[in-house]
C-alpha cells in the first residue's frame, strides 16, 4: 500500500521512530565541544566518501578578465582524487587579503549550466544566453557572485558534479547515478559535500583571501550545500542560505518534491535520520554568524517545516549564548527565489559579519 505512489503506508510509523537521538539537547553529551565533535563525526560517517583524502589542489589558472573592479579567472583543481574540477574565481582590485565567499550554485532542473547561473561567464559565450535566462528567473537579471567581487569579495564559484563542464545529466538519471554511485560504496550527496569542504579550504588558503573571513552562501540547492559546508568545515566562518531549510518529518509528506527521487539523491546521506535532524546538522556550525531566509509563498517547503527548523535552530545558538548571531526569517509574499533586494539585505549581512 502506498500514499499518493510516493510513501509507503506505514510511513507514519517510520516518521515516529525518528527520535532525533544525537540532536543537540537531546544527547547524553552535555559538553558542546564534544558533541559538535560526535555530530560531525557521525555526518561524516554517512557521507560514504573518504574524508582522509588530501589529494593536492594543484590550481592552474586560465581565461584571464578584467570586470567592473575585479578580475575574472577560471581555475582548475583537484577536489578529490577521482578528476580535476573547474570554476570561475573573482578577485576584486586593490590589496588584500580579501573576505571571500563561497558561491554554490543551485539545482533547478537544469545541468548545462553551474557555475554559470551565480557567475556572468566571459569565456565561454555559447553559455551566456542561458547564464542570462537563469539570472532573469531567478536573481532579478544580476549575477551574484559579480556583485559580490564588485563589493570586495573574492568569490569562488564551481561546477558540481554533473552541471556544466562536468558531464552535465539529464533530469530522469539522477537515480540512476545515484544508485551507481551505492553500489560502489560512494553517494552522490556524499561527494557534493565532501568537495564544498574542499572547496572552502582551498578559497581559505589562498594568500589573496584572510582566511578568517570566509562565507558560504547559496540558493535552492546551494542553500542546502551553504549550511552543510559550515557544519563540516572551520575554514567557513559563516553561512547564508536562501530557501533551504526544513524539518525533515515536515518534508516528508505526500506531493513534497524530495519524494520525487531524482534530484532529492542530490542531498541525501542513507541513515543520517536516525540520528540527526536536518536542522540538528546545521547546527554543527554553531556559533557561527548564520543567515537562513526563506519565502512565505515557496511551494518546495511547508511552512511548518520551515518554522519547525527555526525553532530547532534558534534553540542551539540560544543555548550558546550566540542568539545574536543566527538570523531566521520568513519573507512575506515571496517564493522560491533569490531578487535584488534580498541578495542587497544578504550582503549588508555579510559586510556586518565578515
Amino acid at each position: 500500500m502506498t500514499t499518493a505512489a510516493e510513501l509507503p503506508g506505514f510511513h507514519p510509523s517510520l516518521k515516529d521512530e525518528l527520535t532525533f537521538p544525537l540532536a543537540w539537547g537531546t544527547s547524553p553529551i552535555r559538553d558542546f565541544g564534544a558533541w559538535r565533535r560526535a555530530a560531525r563525526a557521525t555526518v561524516e560517517d554517512h557521507l560514504l566518501v573518504d574524508r582522509q583524502d588530501t589529494t593536492p589542489f594543484a590550481p592552474e589558472y586560465t581565461a584571464r578578465s578584467e570586470g567592473d573592479g575585479y578580475t575574472r579567472e577560471s581555475v582548475t583543481l583537484s577536489l578529490t582524487r577521482y578528476e580535476r574540477v573547474r570554476g570561475a574565481l573573482l578577485t576584486p582590485h586593490g590589496t588584500g587579503p580579501f573576505p571571500a565567499v563561497l558561491l554554490l550554485h543551485d539545482h533547478g532542473s537544469r545541468f548545462d549550466i553551474g557555475k554559470e547561473k551565480l557567475v556572468r561567464p566571459w569565456s565561454d559565450g555559447t553559455r551566456l544566453a542561458a547564464a542570462e535566462e537563469w539570472a532573469g528567473r531567478h536573481f532579478g537579471g544580476r549575477f551574484p557572485g559579480d556583485e559580490l567581487a564588485r563589493r570586495g569579495h573574492v568569490v569562488l564559484c564551481l561546477d558540481a558534479y554533473g552541471w556544466g563542464d562536468r558531464a552535465p545529466l539529464a533530469y530522469e538519471r539522477q537515480q540512476a547515478l545515484a544508485s551507481s554511485l551505492y553500489h560502489l560504496g560512494s553517494s552522490l550527496a556524499g561527494l557534493m559535500a565532501r568537495e564544498d569542504a574542499r572547496a572552502a579550504a582551498f578559497l581559505a588558503g589562498l594568500g589573496r583571501v584572510d582566511a578568517r573571513r570566509v562565507a558560504a552562501l547559496g540558493f535552492s540547492m546551494g542553500g542546502f550545500r551553504a549550511w552543510q559546508t559550515a557544519a563540516l568545515t572551520d575554514d567557513v566562518a559563516a553561512a547564508v542560505s536562501v530557501c533551504w531549510m526544513t524539518g525533515l518529518k515536515e518534508m516528508m509528506v505526500p506531493g513534497n518534491n524530495a519524494l520525487r527521487g531524482q534530484s532529492a539523491f542530490h542531498m541525501l546521506h542513507p541513515g543520517l535520520a536516525r540520528h540527526l535532524d536536518l536542522p540538528d546538522v546545521a547546527s554543527i556550525a554553531a556559533p557561527k554568524p548564520m543567515l537562513f531566509l526563506h519565502g512565505e509563498e515557496d511551494p518546495l517547503f511547508t511552512a511548518d517545516g520551515v518554522r519547525a527548523a527555526y525553532a530547532r535552530l534558534r534553540a542551539v545558538w540560544s543555548s550558546r549564548g550566540a542568539g545574536d548571531r543566527l538570523r531566521t526569517e520568513i519573507l512575506p509574499g515571496a517564493g522560491h527565489a533569490f531578487p535584488v533586494r534580498v541578495q542587497d539585505d544578504v550582503f549588508a549581512w555579510l559586510d556586518a559579519v565578515l
